[in-house]
Formats: structure tokens, sequence, C-alpha cells
């Protein structure tokens, strides 16, 4: 069966680490000769992985532009890889990093590094989905059967993500809960204490003053507190404590089934593995946390996973699980490939079947409400698709998407489809019909939502198939 192999790099870009790995993806055509092709990613091999620097900062909330971009040429240049090797891959910054400013400044020196197809977002629920496919807790779901949390607990935020049995993504999240929240001096001197650290600390009657000493109890205290919360969470339990401390931008976590497993990474995942170590040794409350975490009621509700990757576990999704490929059923001009960071405008159901059944305004006024909005020119239409479609179906929704396009979009702009279901090809071949000058690209068995973008990278395994990378670009 036909193979290929891509290269992908993962940079994450946290609060309190920056990492960089490459890793090797193989595709092949999975389906049997008399068989519809079906291109999937069988395998992936962790080629190089460099050693975790602390994350560059110009001061304690802007990182620094240039030593990260120091940082990447060095692990480049020591993986032996020139950045037109890579075809894919993402730069995920995360935690209290992810802001606007500091994104854009990853965007300007990181720009060379590009590549072909690497993407960089941010967004702590793409954080918490990446972190738990690295950590493992999604493939210990599905060959365990259970309902399995990860907690991705970095300096900044607590990352969660709840996947089902079948490693379908069920809820996720993120709290304002890390080790460095509360940041101390081998004296116990609070040099920083951030607004969610306070207002836990409030919730129990402490105070906790910058540039005054702490309490060794009361910052233990502030802790525990911050474990019970993590345990509410998991539990489905709401306060308006844990509305407060939620992260801007991230979802609210809310388990729709009960939660069976639970995994820890990040970096003070390893603090909750090791116990004896010093509570100040990395100045902040990291130790503490960890410990805390170990003697909650966590450890006793919950039955505990080992992660296969801690403190790694962002970095190798991102380098690893944040690409996947599209039905090989599908209709594209090669020359509009690749493609990066279109902006997803999804219908609903009930505005597909209005399509369906001729009313093309409907979505001639979204697509200009949506142009508008975004200020741009290009845009990714996702469909739901239908289930084993009618011939005459097809032929209307094709008719439908032409005449609404054939209005809002500029007449030199291709018009990119996406397609839940396995219908690209057929739809693509109606929609051709009525647009053979304009250029066109309809892929399936990708899923989509409003606000998601999407990467799409250079037809693989004989043309079969398309790379795809799914982000959503939330900065806080």
């Amino acid at each position: 069966m036909a193979s290929e192999e891509m290269l992908s790099v993962g940079i994450d870009i946290g609060t309190s680490t920056t990492q960089v790995i490459f890793s090797k993806l193989t595709m092949e055509n999975t389906a049997s000769y008399f068989s519809v092709p079906r291109v999937s990613i069988v395998d992936k091999e962790l080629v190089y992985q460099s050693r975790i620097y602390r994350t560059p900062l110009r001061d304690r909330i802007f990182l620094d532009g240039e030593g990260i971009g120091e940082i990447v040429a060095k692990e480049f240049d020591s993986a032996g890889v020139s950045p037109s090797d890579t075809r894919t891959g993402a730069v995920i910054i995360t935690g209290e990093s992810a802001r606007k400013e500091n994104a854009s400044i990853v965007l300007e020196q990181l720009s060379g590094f590009a590549g072909e197809f690497v993407v960089s977002t941010a967004g702590p629920d793409l954080e918490a989905i990446v972190a738990g496919k690295g950590s493992g807790a999604q493939q210990y779901a599905k060959v365990n059967g259970c309902y399995t949390a990860n907690l991705d607990i970095g300096g900044g935020t607590s990352n969660i993500v709840l996947f089902a049995p079948d490693g379908r993504t069920v809820a996720k999240g993120c709290l304002d809960i890390g080790g460095r929240q509360i940041c101390l001096s081998s004296e116990w001197t609070v040099t920083y204490c951030s607004p969610s650290a306070r207002c836990i600390a409030e919730s129990l009657g402490l105070q906790l003053s910058e540039g005054l000493p702490a309490s060794p109890v009361d910052v233990r205290q502030v802790c525990q507190r911050m474990a019970q919360l993590l345990e509410q969470l998991l539990l489905g339990e709401e306060s308006p404590l844990l509305h407060k401390i939620q992260t801007a931008g991230s979802s609210q976590f809310v388990p729709p089934y009960p939660v069976q497993a639970v995994c820890f990474s990040g970096g003070v995942a390893d603090c909750i593995r090791h116990s004896g170590q010093d509570a100040l040794q990395y100045g902040d409350i990291g130790v503490l946390l960890g410990q805390a975490i170990r003697e909650s009621g966590l450890f006793q509700r919950f039955r505990m996973v080992d992660a296969q990757e801690t403190i790694r576990a962002t970095v190798v999704g991102a380098g690893s699980y944040t690409t996947s490929v599209s039905g090989s059923t599908i209709t594209y001009d090669p020359g509009l490939l690749p493609q990066k960071n279109l902006p997803v405008l999804k219908l609903t159901d009930r505005e597909q079947t209005r399509c369906i059944q001729g009313d093309w305004m409907i979505l001639n006024e979204r697509i200009a409400w949506f142009m508008k909005q975004t200020d741009s020119r290009r845009f990714l239409l996702a469909l739901p698709g239908k289930a084993d479609p009618s011939y005459e179906e097809i032929r209307q929704l094709a008719d439908a998407l032409s005449r609404a396009c054939e209005q809002a979009l500029y007449p030199e702009e291709a018009l990119f489809l996406a397609v839940e279901r396995d219908m690209a090809k057929a739809l693509g071949q109606q929609i051709r019909l009525r647009f053979p000058k304009r250029g066109l690209v309809v892929i399936d068995s990708v899923q989509l939502e409003q606000n998601d973008y999407l990467d799409m990278g250079r037809p693989v395994v004989d043309g079969l198939a398309i790379p795809v990378v799914v982000k959503t670009l939330i900065f806080g």
C-alpha cells in the first residue's frame, strides 16, 4: 500500500518552560484494493526532543521574542533540520504567555521557521486537548473503555480535558491554578501573587501581599484549596470561586459523565509524583501544590493513571497529534494548496437543510456577515453534510452554495468547503459544473466549529488526501 512520511515540529512556549520536538508521521492508504481509498496516520515516531528551557521573558508578563527565536534556531540546528524539511506541526503558546501581544512577538520571531505548513496557535481549550493526547490520557480512555480526565498543570494554568471511551473529547476547560501563581523568595517573601491566587487566599480569610513575608502555613492552605477546587471541578460541582478563577477564553468544564480515571501532566505533575523536594526549589508554589494534590481527595476518589509524558505532554501533543488527514473522496485544485489560517464559517443542520430546499439567500446573508466580521476576503465554509444523500439533494445543495458564493465572494477568490460526511467528491463535482473557472477545494471527514481556523497542506499519498490542522486561535 502507498505510504508517505512527514516531519512534524512541535514548539511549546509556556509560562515557565519552552521546548521543541520533531516527530515523523507515517501516512498510508489503509483501504483494501476493492474499497474507496482511506488515508490514515498509521505511525508517530518521536525523532528528536530538546532540553527544557526556562521561557525567556522581557519582564514578568512579556516574552523575549529574540530569546525564543535563538532557542528554536539552536534546536533546529541540533536536530539537523532546516525549516523547509518540516511539513506540519504547531507552535503552542500556553498559560500566562498566551496573550495577544506575546502571540505577535512569537509569530514575528518564528516566521522564518514556519516551513511550508507550521502553524502558530494558542488557547486554553486547544492546549487541554493537545496535552491530554500527549500525556497518553486519550489512549488510556480508548484502551480501558473509561472516561479519563487529564489535568495539565503548568506554571500559570491547569488545562483539563475529559476523553470518552472512544477517544472523543467530551469536556474541556482551564483554571488559573499553577505553580507560578504565587512566587516566593527563599525567605518566604511573596515576589508575585496573581489575581486568581489572591482571590483563593481571600476565600480562606488570608492576605498575601507582594513584598511582604508569607506564613508557610498560609501558603500551604492556599495550595490545599487549589487542590480542592480541582477536585470540585472533576466532580461536576459548581461554585462562585470556580467561575472567578476560570481562565479567560476557556470553556467551562462540565463533565457529561462521571470521571473514572485521572492523569496528571505538566511541570507540577513531576512535583506530584516525587516527594521530598525542597518546598521552594523553583521559587514558587509548584512543589507545595504538587504535595497538596497528592494528599487531596483526588487520589482517593479517582483511579490514577501514570502519564506517558508529564512536562513534555503539550510539546509531544503539538508535534505528533495536531495533524490529521482529510477523507479521500475529495475535490481540489492542486495550485491552491497549501493554505493557512482559513477562518471557518460553520452552517447548522437547519441552515444546511434550508439550502437543500433552495433557500440560498440565508447562506448569502451569513457569508456577507461573516466576511464583514472577520474583515477577510477568504474563508472556509463548513457543512455537517448528510448520510447517504440522494443525487437530487447534492445537486440542490451545490446549486445553493454556488448561487450564494457567486453573490458574496470576490471573483478572484477560491471557494473552500469542508464537509463532515463523506460526500466531498460528489458535491465538488456538482459545484465545478457551476464554477468552471473559480478555484475550488472541497474536503470531507473533518469536524470543525465556528471560530476555528484551518490549515491545509499539500496533498499526500499520491494526492489521495490533504493533511489538515484545526486550530482555535484564542489569545487570553
